[in-house]
């Protein structure tokens, strides 16, 4: 290639800021000639370099602004310590099937047995696929909308949060919620249903939810709307968090 070219088409790459064409330019450019391959092929190839890591900045950039609390996945979650979880199942939200039907999940159990790690992990997956996901805790959810209801921009946030196409919202019943509070969380839920979904995580049972709504009515539309078109997954056992700390006493 001429050099006075080459310098040209360096310059023009680097002008548009396709700065990973320029690093593998000289690479590409021999590995064309050495192959014989033509101009439409070896800009193909070349142009694959920048696809490829701009979709890994894309990917990486949607896994940051989803707000997890760790980027713990399913290959990091221990199932040999709790047998009760079905494993089929989480693989099965890992197609995102959930995610085009518009469907829930809840995982459902006492502390500590891996329900925010597990709902953490399938959001991370669906992050991955470039697919707007947020995560938040209950409480900090409900403060949200109580500031946007004062503030007169509570449809805004209401908007802002039935955007995600999946939306986790972990511990719900671990705080009690106020009756004006649980009319917040209904609007949410009912603009989310048959539209998004959503990832409940709680250590309450369903027919307990009167007493962190604190009030009956409310919390029976709240779970119409979550288990209407829902997976439920109840886990049951020993807290992760607690087992290397009873295993040294035992010992």
């Amino acid at each position: 290639m001429n050099e006075t070219a080459y310098n040209q088409l360096v310059n023009n790459l680097n002008y548009l800021k396709l700065t990973n064409m320029v690093e593998k330019l000289s690479e590409t450019s021999d590995f064309i000639i050495n192959n014989n391959l033509g101009f439409i092929d070896g800009l193909i190839r070349l142009t694959n370099y920048e696809i490829d890591t701009k979709e890994k900045s894309m990917i990486k950039a949607m896994v940051k602004v989803a707000g997890f609390p760790h980027l713990k996945e399913l290959t990091d979650f221990d199932f040999d310590f709790n047998e009760s979880i079905n494993r089929n199942q989480i693989n099965h939200f890992l197609t995102h099937s959930f995610i085009e039907n518009k469907e829930n999940i809840i995982l459902l159990g006492p502390s500590g047995v891996g329900k925010t790690h597990l709902a953490t992990a399938v959001g991370i997956s669906v992050a991955k696929r470039r697919m707007q996901t947020y995560f938040i805790k209950c409480h900090d959810l409900i403060a949200q909308l109580k500031k946007a209801k004062l503030e007169n921009r509570l449809n805004d946030r209401l908007k802002h949060f039935s955007k995600y196409r999946c939306l986790i919202i972990d511990e719900i019943g671990y705080l009690p919620i106020e009756k004006e509070d649980a009319k917040l969380f209904f609007q949410l839920i009912d603009k989310r249903y048959e539209n998004k979904s959503t990832i409940f995580t709680t250590n309450i049972t369903f027919d307990k939810w009167d007493d962190v709504f604190q009030d009956p009515v409310m919390a029976n539309a709240i779970l119409d709307r979550i288990l209407h078109h829902s997976h439920i997954l109840k886990i049951t056992g020993d807290s992760y968090r607690l087992k290397d700390k009873l295993n040294n006493e035992i010992d």
